[in-house]
């Protein structure tokens, strides 16, 4: 199922999970700009993981930042929190507002272009709030993104318009699985910001 729309939508996951998808929470104009401090201020960095043992440095670039430097580990590989910048904390501001949900974390991602990517998985690390809201604010490029249901294999997609907004929550990742499919026909680069809350009682 393809859900390519301009309109806000409750829940697009037909069963077994939440992914609430509000559409654009900003204008052109702000969401340019936001992307563009980013691009410039954010440390990014190549993405690492460790795939059959072997270490995987990934075109895509991230970085992680939140409310203490605590540390989350992904891929097999962990990260240490940087402090907020004042865009990111204005942003979080924006998105608590919109959701009514608190976060104390963004795990940000840019993908240079179409060709970059990022293949099925779930969030389901240990250092998450179990089934906390994952909130997904999506800047420049405009791309796919896709669901698949764990055990149906059902799939549903939606289409990431520039400063939109997407929301997972509840037994999501539990039983589904998402990716960011390449496109050659994507040009630009696109930077994702997820907001997400890491149990306290993992800080290291």
């Amino acid at each position: 199922m393809d859900l390519f729309n301009n309109n806000p939508v409750s829940n697009i996951l037909p069963s077994d999970g939440e992914a609430n998808y509000y559409g654009k929470i900003l204008n052109y104009e702000d969401a340019q700009y936001y992307f563009d401090q980013l691009t410039e201020k954010i440390k990014w960095e190549n993405d690492k993981a460790i795939i059959f043992g072997k270490l995987i440095i990934t075109k895509r670039k991230v970085a992680w930042y939140g409310d203490k430097p605590f540390e989350y580990t992904y891929s097999k590989t962990t990260k240490s929190a940087l402090p907020w910048t004042k865009e990111l904390r204005a942003l979080k501001g924006i998105i608590e507002k919109k959701t009514g949900e608190k976060f104390n974390s963004c795990l940000l991602n840019l993908y240079h272009s179409g060709e970059e990517g990022m293949a099925w998985h779930s969030d389901g690390e240990k250092d998450l709030k179990k089934n906390g809201a994952i909130a997904s604010l999506s800047l420049g490029a405009e791309r796919k993104f896709a669901f698949k249901h764990k055990a149906t294999k059902k799939t549903v997609s939606v289409f990431l318009e520039k400063g939109s907004l997407l929301v997972m929550k509840g037994s999501t990742q539990t039983n589904w699985l998402h990716r960011l499919p390449p496109s050659k026909k994507v040009k630009i680069p696109r930077i994702n910001l997820t907001f997400r809350t890491i149990e306290l009682n993992t800080i290291k």
